[in-house]
């Protein structure tokens, strides 16, 4: 055997994304660990999906003071929220705050799209290509592309032709809209549709919302940010962050009862109407536990919730359409709204169901739906997201032997933790599907996906080694755990993007870990404690030297 030089990176770490992820990737491996890092950015600038999701009502459904970063003291100390639950423009102020505090600007790429991911197994490095058709190799990619950046494609043409204008809530015009004396379509009534729709209705002369599933969507609860609760959380933080990190939801709820069964109805109806009123996720997770799991419980809460909205909607035709059926609370996303049913009570807003008699087409005119072309000036497509694997599909990454990850995802994704995939070394997944990701409030699950990245980088270089990747068995054996947690709740009886089920053709696979943030947490942690356990971890050099040998 003789020693040769291997192909040497241009960069340690590539970054996908300069969201929550991107820039906390990039302060720690930078900063902190002093690696040479390139982040790219298919935006104009920071902020992930609160730069490109700038619609009407675009707003957190977690509370501020829980919903941003907790690895800097000063910054948590330094920046005030208004509101309870912030609305788009300052999530992204907050963001831009975030690069201009640390600098990071001048550490991304902006303006530039990531197109392909391409291992090289004979160096043990990435090579990735860009729209504008540059390449850069590195030993290290990390995606932070997010869960929900990938519009899913209308199921229904035509949209070419219509002369009206045409707007995507997941890539809403900069500058705004006037919709002022406008007929307007709503196409969607998911989280972001119920979130625009309210707000589009105090201005359009009509609205005409298509829905293909109603939601059940409850109270937000939002306003201004006592500045005194805010005090409170800023001088409580360390133990507030740690009581996050230890429930379900990332957020540091506590009044959960076991069971809706164990009490009586009386019982019930107050803790419905006690979280209810407080707003936010508190009615989903905060009411009882059992509601994901037993279908007798939720019909209790179902069936609550349903009532609330006929209370609220004034045209009991409206209601019905607008109350839902047929499956169960909390297996969908359940959005939180302000306003949203009371904007059925306008005249000027109709509501057209589209489960049954599909949306045909969009003419030159408008939306036609069987026999009837419904005109509007305006259509906005709030469809949804070809969720969790879209994103990192969109990028046509290449593992060992060129495999594609589409290959590799045929039915379904199979992950190690949700961050780290067989065949795809050094690749790393933040909120991957199989983590718990989209049920977990976001920035700390992010933070706890960044740190267990650069920690293996960390470890890799302490121990004179550079690769990294999850055997097939530890994949194995979590998709199996992934499914059998999933298969003890509600979730896999409704079709929803959780099950991949919102897009054609996609396979029907439960894309979140179920086990609760405090259970993947504990068990990260044991996996690190074992010297990563579950993982193979060699030094490229090594391959290099048997190569030539």
């Amino acid at each position: 055997m003789t020693e040769t030089d291997f192909s040497a990176p241009d960069v340690d770490v590539v970054v996908v994304g300069a969201g929550f992820a991107g820039l906390y990737a990039l302060h720690k491996l930078r900063d902190t660990m002093n690696l040479a890092v390139r982040v790219f950015e298919a935006g104009a600038d920071v902020g992930g999906t609160w730069y490109w999701n700038r619609y009407p009502g675009a707003r957190c459904d977690i509370e501020s003071i829980h919903y941003s970063y907790s690895f800097d003291e000063e910054l948590q100390q330094e920046w005030r929220w208004s509101e309870k639950f912030a609305g788009q423009p300052e999530i992204l102020r907050y963001l831009e705050h975030v690069a201009d505090r640390f600098d990071l600007r001048r550490g991304i790429t902006f303006d530039t799209r990531v197109i392909g991911v391409h291992w090289d197994d004979e160096n043990s490095m990435w090579t990735v290509h860009t729209d504008d058709g540059r390449s850069v190799r590195s030993r290290y990619f990390i995606s932070g592309a997010g869960n929900l950046s990938v519009p899913k494609t209308p199921e229904f043409g035509g949209i070419e032709n219509f002369r009206g204008e045409v707007l995507l809530t997941g890539n809403w015009p900069h500058e705004g809209v006037d919709f002022a004396g406008k007929r307007v379509a709503v196409i969607g009534a998911g989280a972001s549709g119920i979130q625009a729709i309210p707000l589009i209705a105090e201005e359009a002369a009509e609205l005409i919302v298509f829905q293909r599933t109603p939601n059940f969507a409850t109270p937000l609860g939002n306003g201004p940010l006592d500045p005194e609760v805010e005090t409170e959380a800023k001088q409580n933080y360390r133990s507030l962050r740690d009581a996050a990190r230890n429930h379900f939801l990332g957020v540091p709820f506590d009044q959960v009862q076991p069971s809706a069964l164990a009490v009586d109805a009386q019982e019930r109806r107050r803790v419905f109407d006690e979280r209810w009123n407080a707003g936010g996720f508190r009615l989903f997770i905060d009411s009882f536990q059992d509601i994901l799991f037993d279908k007798k419980a939720n019909d209790t809460i179902a069936e609550y919730i349903r009532e609330r909205i006929r209370e609220r909607v004034q045209d009991p035709a409206k209601a019905d359409k607008l109350a839902p059926e047929g499956y169960a609370y909390g297996t969908k996303r359940p959005p939180l709204e302000t306003n949203y049913y009371e904007a059925y009570n306008r005249e000027s807003v109709h509501i057209v169901d589209v489960k049954d008699t599909p949306i045909d087409e969009i003419t030159a005119t408008g939306v036609r739906v069987g026999e009837r072309t419904y005109e509007v000036d305006t259509v906005v497509l709030a469809t949804g997201f070809d969720a969790m694997t879209g994103p990192l599909l969109a990028m046509d990454i290449r593992g060992r032997g060129g495999q594609t990850l589409a290959e590799k995802w045929a039915h379904g994704p199979r992950t190690y933790l949700g961050i780290m995939i067989h065949g795809f070394p050094n690749l790393f997944t933040i909120t991957g599907p199989q983590s718990p990701s989209v049920l977990y409030n976001m920035p700390l699950a992010i933070e706890d996906h960044v740190d267990f990245a650069t920690d293996a980088i960390d470890y890799l270089r302490a121990h004179d080694l550079d690769v990294i990747e999850p055997t097939a068995q530890a994949e194995t054996d979590w998709l199996h755990l992934t499914n059998e947690i999933a298969g003890q709740t509600l979730l896999p009886q409704t079709n929803s993007w959780y099950m991949g089920a919102n897009i054609p053709g996609k396979p029907r696979a439960c894309m979140v870990y179920l086990g609760g943030a405090p259970t993947y947490r504990q068990t990260c942690a044991e996996v690190v404690a074992g010297g990563y356990t579950g993982f193979d971890t060699t030094s490229s050099r090594a391959v290099v030297a048997t190569a030539v040998s």
